[in-house]
C-alpha cells in the first residue's frame, strides 16, 4: 500500500480497533474522507475481507476517492469493497429477492422479472399518462415546460419514499402549507392524481422507478428476516460518507442496521445538505452522534487558508445579521478580490485573460481553476466556450439537469441518424443538416455548411447526394478538403443505412468511434462532445433494456420512439462518465455552483460570476412540489409564508458560500456586473453581504461601483 501522510487525527481514525463504531463530523476540507479511505485500507490490512466492507454514499460521484484507491495497482488483490448508494443497494436486493416481495408489494405479475426505470424512462411512461390530462385542462394555471412538470410529479413520489409518507398524502401536506389563493391549490390534487396513476401503472407492468424501488425495499424487503440475514452476513463493516446528503429513510435503515456491523464509520459534513431539494436531511443525520459509541470532530481545514477562514466567518456573519460588529482582519483582502464590470462580455473577457495568465504565467494546472455561476445558460456557456477556445484554453462545462436535446453535439448526431435511415420518415430539416455539417466537419464554416445543405441535401428524400458530380465551381467554393470529409461521412451513412435492425446505442457508438472521433472531424479530441455522445449512448441503451423486455417491439420502431423521446426534451439522468470527464486533468471547469459542490473537489482558484444575481439566493420555482414542506422537519399543517421562504433562502446561500470557500485554497475572484444577461440590474443578497464586508474594511459606506 502507498503510505499517505496523515494528520494525527486522521491516523487515529485509521488505527481504530476493528470493532468500533465512530461518528466523525467536521467542515468540508478537514480530511474526513481521506481518513475514511485510510480506514478502509487499514481494515483490509488487518485481515478483513474486502467484500465484507460496504462503502455507502448518497451520490455515486462522492465515492470517487474510494474508487481511486481501489483502482491503484497497490490495492490488495482479491475482492473489492461494495460501493453503493441506498438506491443501488435497494435495486440489488430487489433483483435478488424479487419473488419474495413482488406479490405482497402489489405487483400484478409477480412471476415476471422487474424492470428498473431511469429518470428518462420514468418520465416517458409518466408523459403518456399526463399528456391526455393536459389536453382537458389539467395544470392550466401553471406555466412550466411539460418536462419540468413531469419531473416535479416524480419528485413528489420520490419525496414520499425518502421521507417516509404515503403517496396519497402528497397533496394534503402541500395544500395545508399553501398560503396563496385557495383556487390554486387544485394543482396539488392534480399532481397527486397523476402520481397515483403512474404508481398504478408501475404496479401493473412491474416497472420500478426510484420511489417504488426505495419504498418496496424499506417497507417489504428490509423488514424481511431473509433479506436482513443476507445483508448482515454479507457486509460486516460500514463506511458511510456524507451522511448529511442522504435522506431520512436511508438514515432509518442504517440506524436499525448499525448494531449488526462489527465496525462502522459514519461521516457528516457540517453545513452540508446541498441536496435538500432531493431529500437530503442533515438534521436527520445528527442521530448517529448518539447511536455510535464514539464521536470525533475534525476542525482544521486542510484546504482553505487562514485568510479564507476569515472570509467565511465574515461572509456568514454578514449574510446572517446584515452587519458586522467585530473587527475584520485586514489580511482577508488577500483571500478575495472584487472586479466590477458593466456588461457580461467585459466580465467574460477579463475572466478568460485571468485564467490564461494563471495557467501560462503562474503555472497553475487548469483543473485547479473553476468558474462558478448561479445558473449556466446556453448563451453564457457558448460565450465562455468561444472565448476559451480562442485563447487556446481547455474548458469543461457541467449541467446535470440539462436535457439531451439541448446538447449541440447530440443534435448533430441525431441528424446523422435520421439521414442514415430515411425510411423512418424522420426527415431532418435544412437547419438541422446545416448545423450538423458545421459542428461535425473540420474546416467547415457556416457558409460552406449552408452550401452543402443547399446543394447536397435532398430534403424531399431526407438523404445526402454525392459531392463528386456537382459543378467544379461549387466544389471549389466548398473546397475539396471539406468535400472529401463530407463524402466520407456520406458513404459511411450509406454503407450502414441498410442495417435497420441495429440497436440505436450500438449504431451511435460505431458512428462516433469509426467516423466522428477520427481526424478530420470536430469531435476528434473534443472531450465535451465525447461526453455528450457517451450520455446519449448510455441513455439509448437503458431505454432499450427497459422498453424491449416486455413488448419486444421492432428495433426500428424502438429507435424511432427513442429519437422522439429525446426531441421532446426528456431530462437526462446523471451518469458517472459525466463526472469523470469533468474532472479530467488539463481543463478548467465551468459549472453552476451547486453542481460543483456535489463534485466535492477542492481547487486553488475560484471565479464567482455575477455575484449580484438573485440566482445565488432564490431557489428554482417548483409549483407542483416543495422540498421544505415535504420534509420531516416541517410541522404538518403549518403555512409556508414569505418569512419561511426568506429564511430558507438565507440558510441555503450561507451553506453554498461556506461550501465554496471550504473548497478553495488560494483566492476567490468575485465579478460584479452592472447589467445581467437579461439586460437588467440586480442587487442580490450575496453582493449586499460582500459590500458590508468592504464597508467594514474601508471604514466607510462606499459601495462597489460598476465601470
Amino acid at each position: 500500500m502507498t503510505e499517505l501522510k496523515l494528520t494525527t487525527q486522521q491516523q487515529q481514525i485509521a488505527d481504530l480497533p476493528v470493532q468500533s463504531r465512530v461518528f466523525l463530523h467536521g467542515p468540508a476540507g478537514s480530511g474526513k474522507t481521506t481518513a475514511a479511505v485510510q480506514r478502509m485500507q487499514s481494515l483490509i490490512e488487518a485481515g478483513v475481507p474486502s467484500e465484507e466492507i460496504l462503502i455507502l454514499v448518497p451520490q455515486r460521484s462522492l465515492a470517487e476517492p474510494y474508487r481511486d484507491v481501489i483502482r491503484t495497482p497497490q490495492f490488495t488483490p482479491g475482492g473489492e469493497p461494495a460501493i453503493l448508494t441506498i438506491g443501488g443497494l435497494a435495486q440489488r436486493m430487489l433483483t435478488l429477492f424479487w419473488p419474495l416481495v413482488a406479490k405482497d408489494a402489489g405487483f400484478a405479475a409477480p412471476e415476471k422479472p422487474p424492470r428498473f426505470l431511469t429518470l428518462e424512462t420514468a418520465q416517458y411512461y409518466l408523459a403518456k399518462l399526463v399528456e391526455p390530462l393536459l389536453q382537458i385542462g389539467y395544470f392550466e394555471s401553471v406555466t412550466v415546460d411539460p418536462n419540468r412538470l413531469y419531473s416535479q410529479i416524480l419528485d413528489n413520489l420520490n419525496k414520499s419514499a425518502v421521507v417516509g409518507f404515503l403517496p396519497e398524502e402528497i397533496s394534503t401536506f402541500l395544500i395545508q402549507a399553501w398560503a396563496g389563493k385557495p383556487s390554486q391549490a387544485i394543482i396539488y390534487d392534480q399532481a397527486q392524481e397523476c402520481a397515483l396513476k403512474f404508481r398504478q401503472l408501475c404496479l401493473q407492468q412491474n416497472l420500478l422507478d426510484f420511489s417504488l424501488q426505495l419504498s418496496v425495499f424499506a417497507n417489504h424487503l428490509w423488514p424481511s428476516l431473509l433479506c436482513r440475514q443476507y445483508l448482515t452476513s454479507t457486509y460486516r463493516h460500514l463506511i458511510y460518507d456524507n451522511a448529511e446528503e442522504d435522506y431520512p429513510v436511508a438514515h432509518d435503515i442504517i440506524e436499525s442496521w448499525l448494531p449488526d456491523f462489527e465496525s462502522a464509520l459514519i461521516i457528516k459534513d457540517e453545513q452540508g445538505g446541498f441536496r435538500s431539494f432531493m431529500g437530503a436531511d442533515p438534521v436527520s443525520a445528527d442521530r448517529f452522534s448518539k447511536t455510535c459509541e464514539t464521536t470525533q470532530e475534525f476542525t482544521d481545514s486542510m484546504v482553505k487558508s487562514p485568510e479564507l477562514e476569515h472570509l467565511e466567518k465574515a461572509l456568514t456573519t454578514s449574510l446572517t445579521y446584515h452587519k458586522i460588529e467585530s473587527k475584520i482582519p485586514t489580511d482577508i483582502q488577500t483571500a478575495f478580490s472584487i472586479h466590477p464590470f458593466r456588461f457580461y462580455p467585459q466580465g467574460l473577457d477579463w475572466i478568460t485573460d485571468q485564467v490564461k495568465d494563471l495557467i501560462e504565467n503562474q503555472n497553475v494546472p487548469p483543473e485547479e481553476i473553476v468558474v462558478l455561476t448561479p445558473f449556466l445558460s446556453d448563451s453564457l456557456r457558448y460565450s465562455i466556450n468561444t472565448r476559451f477556445v480562442d485563447a487556446g484554453l481547455n474548458l469543461r462545462t457541467f449541467r446535470p439537469s440539462r436535457g439531451l436535446r439541448d446538447e449541440p453535439a447530440i443534435k448533430a448526431v441525431l441528424t446523422l441518424v435520421k439521414l442514415a435511415f430515411p425510411t423512418w420518415n424522420l426527415k431532418p430539416v435544412k437547419d438541422e443538416v446545416r448545423n450538423a455539417m458545421l459542428l461535425l466537419i473540420e474546416g467547415c464554416d457556416y457558409i460552406r455548411a449552408d452550401l452543402i445543405t443547399q446543394v447536397l441535401f435532398a430534403s424531399s428524400a431526407g438523404s445526402l447526394r454525392s459531392f463528386d458530380p456537382i459543378k467544379k465551381e461549387m466544389q471549389q467554393r466548398i473546397t475539396y478538403l471539406v468535400g472529401e470529409r463530407f463524402e466520407k461521412l456520406r458513404l459511411w451513412l450509406e454503407k450502414n443505412t441498410n442495417d435497420d435492425s441495429l440497436e440505436m446505442d450500438i449504431f451511435i457508438s460505431r458512428l462516433f468511434g469509426e467516423l466522428l472521433s477520427q481526424p478530420g472531424y470536430k469531435f476528434h479530441q473534443n472531450f465535451d462532445s465525447a461526453a455528450a455522445v457517451s450520455r446519449l449512448v448510455e441513455s439509448a441503451r437503458k431505454f432499450r433494456h427497459v422498453m424491449g423486455v416486455e413488448t419486444s417491439p421492432k428495433t426500428s420502431d424502438l429507435n424511432k420512439e427513442y429519437i422522439r423521446l429525446v426531441e421532446t426534451g426528456i431530462l437526462s439522468a446523471q451518469y458517472m462518465s459525466d463526472w469523470e470527464v469533468k474532472t479530467r486533468s488539463g481543463s478548467v471547469l465551468v459549472s453552476p455552483a451547486f453542481s460543483y459542490l456535489m463534485n466535492n473537489r477542492p481547487v486553488r482558484f475560484q471565479f464567482w460570476l455575477d455575484i449580484g444575481s438573485q440566482g445565488w439566493w432564490t431557489r428554482l420555482d417548483q409549483p407542483l412540489t416543495h422540498p421544505y414542506v415535504l420534509n420531516r422537519n416541517w410541522q404538518i399543517g403549518k403555512l409556508w409564508s414569505d418569512m419561511h421562504e426568506n429564511a430558507a433562502n438565507q440558510q441555503s446561500l450561507i451553506r453554498i458560500m461556506d461550501g465554496l470557500i471550504r473548497r478553495c485554497s488560494d483566492h476567490i475572484f468575485m465579478c460584479t456586473l452592472g447589467v445581467n444577461e437579461q439586460g437588467s440590474e440586480e442587487r442580490g443578497a450575496l453582493i449586499m453581504a460582500v459590500q458590508t464586508i468592504l464597508r467594514k474594511l474601508q471604514g466607510t459606506k462606499t459601495e462597489v461601483k460598476h465601470v
